[in-house]
């Protein structure tokens, strides 16, 4: 999924905090959007957000209880959620994970760490979604991938792959014609990795493109956008 497409929701009374928040995920190219409370939150369409920022403690309704009410609903109880709370005992934490909390952040927090967290959070989401129903055998042409051996043959003979080439080029062939950002290549196929340089992309792409022959010119680049597979 595209940064840009990934929608996080931040519930908190501290309108200041809020404000923060939301400006530092959208700088990192997340869609945000604030509630100060879990009563405005809930007038929201919850099921259009990809991870929900979650304060415990608020007005009438706290944290705890809306995650329980998420919770109860088929359509929203698989969002993430990540608790922003100045509560940190232990017995908080254990209510926190009851109610289906994928993170426990406390107050007073970095936004640095907040970010590193998140991303941990999409990083996982994603590669779930990409574990689930993947073909044994994916081809294009002559060219083909076999994913329990993980062996690329070309016109009948193997060619030999890194791991991070051979998930570039499943994530390629399994999703042709769509244009993959740097950012969502980051997400998918370095996602064990902290810390890893658009240029790391670049190399792969062109070593892959050697290595597949004539279906090199398949991988394009789309300027400002990203790299897609096209048949």
């Amino acid at each position: 999924m595209n940064m840009d497409t990934y929608r996080i929701l931040v519930v908190d009374d501290e309108e200041d905090l809020c404000e923060i928040l939301q400006f530092n995920l959208e700088t990192e190219g997340y869609l945000v959007d604030v509630a100060n409370s879990a009563e405005e939150a809930l007038k929201k369409d919850i099921t259009v957000y990809n991870l929900l920022l979650l304060d415990v403690m608020m007005g009438e309704m706290s944290g705890f209880k809306m995650a329980r009410l998420l919770n109860e609903n088929p359509k929203t109880r698989n969002i993430p959620i990540i608790f922003l709370t100045a509560k940190d005992s232990e017995n908080d934490r254990l209510t926190g994970f009851n109610v289906g909390a994928d993170d426990y952040i406390s107050k007073p927090f970095s936004i640095r760490e907040v970010i590193a967290r998140v991303k941990a959070i999409i990083r996982r989401v994603e590669s779930n979604k990409m574990s689930v129903a993947s073909p044994l055998h994916l081809t294009y042409e002559n060219l083909e991938m076999h994913m329990e051996n993980k062996k690329v043959m070309l016109e009948g003979v193997e060619v030999p792959f890194t791991k991070k080439e051979f998930e570039i080029l499943k994530l390629f062939l399994e999703n042709k014609n769509r244009v993959f950002s740097r950012d969502e290549m980051l997400t998918r196929v370095w996602s064990d990795e902290v810390i890893v340089l658009d240029r790391t992309i670049d190399v792969n792409i062109t070593r892959l493109r050697k290595k597949i022959g004539p279906y090199g010119k398949n991988i394009v680049t789309r300027l400002g956008y990203g790299y897609c597979f096209e048949e």
